[in-house]
């Protein structure tokens, strides 16, 4: 006997039964209404009882919304082998990293062919003088050293064995380059264990630090090492010392944040003089500083927190003088730098090194012996600002520029104060992401590494910065990848991608898997919308709180522009988003579903009103400053009760629409999506087109490991080219 996968059956087995029978209908949620009074209004929800992961009921209703995302797809599956097979194609399966120099070693991470996860790894510094990073051999196989003298740290294949989900928290090798702590999460709750690896013996220390948030701060001698934890809401509220060999129990609580607005964190500063713990909220900041050589010593408030003032501290040395730098925004919405002795000082004492100025939003600053360098941008787009340091102070102030109409820069990888260069990063929509490094003592700029795609022409691609009008009369960019010589006639098809909350920038950047969409003849935009931080600070409050629907106006009008521009039509544009940007398409589709041919809704927030009001959900306290706290502030109630996308869904011909979400994240609970799709299947009208995949062993970034993450987007895409009517179009390869 044969069992259906054409294995031989056990003898005495019962066969296994047949695959069952594909779903014929779209599954329907139960009903069972519950009310909530609060502000005049009674608010029933027919399908909160999905919040209850241990009900059955749920597990049952969303095993059987996959089965109908998989029945309905089941004739997009030749074109998802082909995306994924494109993207892997185009890959460099087998590659290595820029090596970064910290203490007496170069760096680098390592990927290979066939493998989902990476590896960490080192080799030693041959000469001090020498800030050029070695080159790795790019093509070495799995058991073959990129390096000679190459010492694998953590291979994540390793790690991951025997895990269905898998993700590194961070790492971080003691100052004497003897140990290496690391933390992970076999779930995708984003809760990590520390472990301590001795990198000499290759050994576990006894040392293992349970539900924490991952990663961990050493002191200078590396004899303790900081972390942090967070509370039932999932809210990082302490910070713990511990000491190498002992155990958790003696371990020492540095500080405990009981404000509930406020996160905290630690690190320690590039000079490594000093170690910080960083309490922050939506609108305030505060800082404790304590001398890294005297780990077991009390931190020190170096300016206690004064409601809606942010500032970030950076120890630096200009002119021979020990100071701080801080970015902060008391003077104006758009942040200065200041600098102070290392002390607690007032901020009238706070010396401006570049004064507050409204067409430029300062972000960030590093500090090295020789320069800073300074996180800036103007009229939406990064830009990198070196301030070269000299005996009498600073010596002079530039940027560093490239020409193209729309990019992407940012420094990374310099973790040595000493260093004389600066490695930034740089893409475009239609550049592979390049790492470069600049000299600051010559101003020569060098290109250390550009992520190599096979089979790729950038001459076949063609990228614009364009402006849409929003109903205000204010202009938001948007940043356009197209084929070359794509017609303005409004037959291409357009992927439109917005997010728009947190003050966090969707800068324009490459990507492998999009290329498959662009070879089929779309089109792809980012909608840089009011909420995100392109245009400064005040873009940002003008997209939260009580002005969030500007964040909606604003990408209705993207989509609305670029059918009027011709770059394609309505019954050609999809959009998506992500999280929070799943919010703005549940907006937009109660709002303006008749401007799309599709929806992604990616972990989407789409039950806002809920979810900020139970505070005991993670998250839902902090967030008060950015949506509101709708339990006590009866405005703030009705400013996201008129947005909320499951409060508003109504009988409307809605386009079809995807929603893919994951059941354990922690960040944008599963049942948000689950809720949604279940009213939109019984409040809509016309076509009623709606897809839930819900990944049952993900976290909020979805799948772990490059493959599933690859399968994970080609499903996506194939869906989205269905959308638009190129599910037949061949793709590059062909």
């Amino acid at each position: 006997m044969q069992s259906p996968t054409g294995a031989p059956a056990a003898s005495g087995a019962t066969p296994a039964a047949p695959p069952a029978a594909p779903p014929v209908a779209p599954p329907i949620a139960q009903t069972r209404p519950s009310e909530r009074t609060l502000h005049g209004e009674v608010r029933v929800d027919e399908y909160e009882w999905l919040r209850d992961k241990d009900d059955p009921a749920t597990t049952a209703y969303l095993e059987a919304e996959n089965a109908w995302t998989q029945s309905r797809t089941a004739h997009l599956a030749d074109l998802r082998q082909a995306i994924f097979d494109e993207i892997k194609a185009r890959t460099f399966e087998t590659d290595l990293s820029v090596p970064s120099r910290i203490r007496g070693h170069w760096y680098y991470s390592r990927s290979f062919e066939g493998k989902e996860y990476g590896a960490s790894c080192r080799v030693p510094v041959t000469d001090p003088d020498d800030w050029t990073p070695p080159k790795p051999a790019e093509d070495c196989t799995v058991d073959e050293p990129a390096l000679p003298g190459e010492h694998v740290l953590l291979d994540l294949n390793v790690l991951a064995e025997g895990h269905e989900f898998f993700s590194l928290g961070g790492s971080s090798v003691s100052p004497d380059e003897t140990l290496v702590a690391y933390a992970t999460d076999v779930v995708g709750d984003e809760r990590y264990t520390i472990r301590v690896l001795d990198l000499r013996t290759g050994d576990l220390l006894p040392d293992e630090i349970t539900g924490t948030l991952g990663g961990a701060t050493w002191d200078r001698a590396g004899e303790h090492f900081y972390y942090a934890t967070v509370d039932d809401s999932w809210r990082p509220d302490k910070i713990w010392r511990h000491r190498l060999g002992t155990s958790r129990e003696d371990d020492v609580l540095v500080h405990h944040e009981t404000d509930a607005r406020f996160w905290i964190g630690v690190g320690r500063s590039r000079s490594d003089r000093y170690l910080m713990v960083v309490a922050g909220s939506k609108t305030t900041t505060e800082y404790r500083v304590l001398d890294a050589d005297d780990p077991e010593g009390t931190f020190e408030v170096f300016h206690p927190r004064e409601q809606d003032l942010e500032y970030h501290l950076e120890h630096a040395v200009i002119g021979g003088e020990d100071v701080f730098l801080v970015m902060h925004n008391g003077s104006g919405p758009d942040f200065e730098l200041a600098r102070t002795p290392v002390r607690p000082t007032p901020r009238a004492d706070w010396e401006p090194v570049i004064p507050h100025d409204p067409s430029v939003r300062l972000e960030d600053v590093d500090a090295f012996a020789g320069h800073l360098v300074v996180h800036q941008r103007t009229n939406g787009l990064t830009q990198l600002r070196i301030l070269e340091l000299g005996e009498g102070g600073i010596t002079d102030d530039y940027q560093v520029g490239f020409d193209d109409e729309v990019y992407t820069i940012g420094s990374g990888g310099n973790p040595e104060f000493a260093q004389p260069v600066v490695r930034f990063g740089y893409t475009t929509l239609a550049t592979p992401g390049g790492v470069h490094s600049y000299d600051v003592r010559t101003r020569e700029t060098t290109l250390l590494k550009q992520t190599r795609v096979r089979d790729f022409d950038p001459a076949a691609y063609e990228q614009h910065r364009t402006w849409a009008t929003s109903q205000d009369g204010t202009r938001v960019p948007i940043s356009i990848v197209v084929p070359a010589g794509a017609p303005r006639d409004g037959s291409v098809p357009f992927l439109l991608y917005g997010y728009g909350a947190y003050e966090m920038s969707t800068d324009p950047y490459f990507s492998i898997a999009r290329l498959s969409m662009l070879d089929r003849g779309a089109g792809f935009a980012i909608a840089h919308v009011r909420g995100g931080g392109e245009m400064g600070r005040h873009w940002y409050e003008d997209g939260k709180l009580a002005h969030k629907q500007h964040t909606f106006t604003d990408f209705a009008a993207c989509a609305r522009h670029l059918v009027a521009e011709g770059w394609t039509s309505h019954d050609r544009l999809v959009a998506e988003g992500g999280s929070a940007g799943g919010l703005l398409i549940g907006a937009v589709a109660n709002q303006a579903p008749e401007l799309f041919a599709g929806l992604v809704a990616q972990v989407p927030f789409v039950d806002a009103l809920t979810s900020m009001l139970d505070s005991s959900l993670p998250l839902t306290v902090m967030e008060y400053e950015e949506w509101g706290n709708p339990e006590d502030d009866a405005e703030a109630y009705r400013t996201i009760r008129a947005y909320a996308p499951y409060d508003n869904v109504a009988a409307h011909d809605y386009p079809p629409i995807l929603a893919e979400s994951s059941l354990n994240d922690t960040r944008v609970l599963y049942v948000e999506a689950s809720k949604w799709v279940a009213r939109l299947r019984a409040r809509a009208t016309g076509r009623r087109d709606f897809l839930l995949k819900t990944e049952m062993s993900a976290g909020h970034g979805g799948v772990s490991g490059r493959y599933k993450a690859w399968h994970d987007r080609a499903f996506t895409l194939a869906w989205v080219l269905d959308r638009m009517g190129l599910a037949d179009a061949p793709g590059h390869a062909s």
